[in-house]
């Protein structure tokens, strides 16, 4: 059986969107140099049907292209839920266009021709950010399938603890013993994996963060 790897432990690829050929190359030859590997692509399109998205690394994009510029792929980047660091180089770059990309999240404007060093600070920056934020992807998508795994009672439990409540107060809010509450509260910070009352607030509020279907990760009260 093949040893699945882990998406965090794989080698960054910058990718690359620039429809200058000898750009693209350049580029290529300069990561190279350092050890870095990457991918090119002509225009956006070509970099949604080729790019490898278990990969972290991220985006050099071009400001001005045929087709899709890179300023309006920076906009729809969220909703394709791509979260690759983007790094914007442009040979006809003004302020208001740099000011709109980095309110957008860019990590650096750069101006062509540009200094290599700068470029690649700025892609050691969003290289590292991409790891960070798939490391947080990945606890929360723990936290979420442990959560899940909870009964209705024990979620309900969590749901009035979190928000402070007492033993005895949430045994009369959901009709239960406190001997039943204690349980499954024993049971809530054994499955999500909290050592403390804090953590399971931490937890919680992680796990909401995730959901769309409410207030409460649950969507619902349950006993």
């Amino acid at each position: 059986m093949t040893e699945e790897i882990d998406p965090g432990e794989l080698p960054p690829v910058v990718r690359i969107v620039d429809d200058d050929a000898s750009v693209r190359a350049a580029i290529e030859d300069l990561l190279a140099s350092v050890g870095l590997e990457s991918r090119s692509f002509a225009s956006t399109r070509a970099f949604l049907d080729g790019d490898a998205p278990e990969a972290p690394g991220c985006l050099v994009l071009d400001v001005r292209m045929p087709g899709q510029s890179g300023l309006d792929f920076q906009r729809q980047m969220a909703s394709l839920r791509i979260g690759l660091p983007v790094i914007f180089i442009t040979g006809h770059g003004d302020v208001p266009m740099s000011v709109r990309a980095m309110k957008e999240g860019a990590i650096e404007f750069l101006m062509k021709p540009f200094d290599d060093q700068a470029l690649l600070d700025a892609i050691q920056s969003g290289i590292g950010r991409d790891r960070v934020r798939r490391a947080f992807e990945a606890e929360i998508t723990t936290l979420r399938a442990r959560y899940d795994e909870l009964t209705p009672g024990e979620r309900a439990v969590m749901d009035s603890v979190v928000k402070g409540l007492l033993n005895k107060q949430i045994a009369g809010l959901l009709d239960v013993s406190e001997i039943t509450v204690k349980v499954r509260r024993r049971q809530v910070m054994l499955k999500m994996g909290a050592t403390s009352l804090p953590q399971l607030v931490r937890i919680y509020d992680m796990v909401a963060s995730s959901a769309t279907d409410g207030q409460n990760p649950s969507g619902a009260e349950g006993r």
